[in-house]
């Protein structure tokens, strides 16, 4: 019991634990966006994964990283731009049309995988993108080491929190994303588009998610395999309403399930096999369905979520 304790206070546990939030919080500030926007993205895995294969090939073929994250959030929104086509002025199932995207995001990536790499027979290797100690800060005892010795992908996590919440509550264009959300015809009566916003939430969304999938191929991993998102769009869903929408509740809870898995890891090292390993993985994702059903109660959702708009509608 001491030695499952003193994991919660060592230096490397919070640095994982950052590490492994880290393309979370860029999935669930995308898919907060899309849904403060009125528009629920379920295609979040696929264009997870597609931006994953797509950043990292980008940097495979010479490019450099910071030129594989753009080609990434580019990847993401033309499958943003889709979704938001076929949801927004088509007004289809934004169920259907996610899980459609998502399944067409993943088959293309997987496609293109085996035509661009014919001959591979293991996932080629990149130069990642390397931790970088923040002066001063990073020697703080313990916090230092897991918030400021991060990958530039990480501290752009961090901007990104803060900007998405800046634009939000600070500005005239979040007022307008929050409000076509909640009260689409309020904002047609403004003179504002509510499918060009929309539509626009929804690309900047998505781009965010494929940063998401990036992360994990140019800063946390050097190459591209099937199945590494394993869930986490998923799980980025579950974020935003354990999040109650807000960003930086989103980013808390972000970190507290990367917390859970990698304490998880952990536990398991301890054990030594005793328990069976499959009780540890579940652990988050257990702790991670009690922390929402107690919050979900809750919460309060935007009003025009999943409800399509037409022009002239009352």
């Amino acid at each position: 019991m001491s030695e499952a304790l003193e994991i919660l206070f060592t230096a490397s546990f919070w640095v994982a634990a950052i590490r492994i939030a880290s393309p979370l919080i860029f999935a669930t500030m995308g898919e907060l966006i899309c849904e403060r926007a009125g528009v629920l993205n379920l295609g979040i895995e696929g264009i997870m994964v597609a931006g994953a294969f797509s950043g990292w090939f980008t940097v495979y073929m010479g490019g450099d990283l910071w030129t594989g994250v753009l080609v990434a959030a580019m990847t993401g929104a033309m499958f943003g731009l889709l979704h938001g086509f076929l949801t927004v002025p088509l007004g289809l199932s934004q169920h259907v049309t996610g899980i459609g995207v998502t399944l067409l995001a993943s088959s293309l990536t997987y496609f293109s995988y085996r035509i661009l790499l014919p001959e591979v027979t293991s996932p080629p290797k990149i130069e990642p993108f390397q931790p970088f100690a923040v002066p001063l800060l990073s020697d703080i005892p313990v916090l230092g080491p897991a918030l400021f010795n991060q990958t530039p992908l990480t501290y752009l996590a961090y901007f990104t929190v803060a900007a998405v919440a800046l634009v939000f509550y600070r500005t005239p264009l979040g007022v307008a994303v929050r409000a076509v959300g909640e009260n689409p015809a309020a904002v047609e009566a403004q003179g504002i588009s509510v499918t060009a916003l929309r539509i626009g939430a929804v690309m900047a969304g998505s781009a965010l998610m494929a940063i998401g999938g990036a992360f994990l191929t140019m800063s946390a991993f050097n190459s591209f395999f099937f199945e590494m998102i394993n869930g986490r769009g998923w799980i980025a869903i579950a974020l935003v309403v354990f999040g109650s929408w807000r960003p930086g509740k989103a980013l808390i809870g972000a970190i507290l399930f990367a917390a859970f898995d990698a304490y998880q890891v952990r536990l398991q090292q301890i054990t030594g096999g005793v328990i069976p390993y499959q009780i540890f993985l579940m652990m988050p994702f257990v702790l991670s369905i009690v922390a929402l059903v107690v919050v979900a109660r809750r919460a309060t959702y935007p009003k025009a979520l999943m409800i399509p708009y037409q022009k002239g509608e009352r």
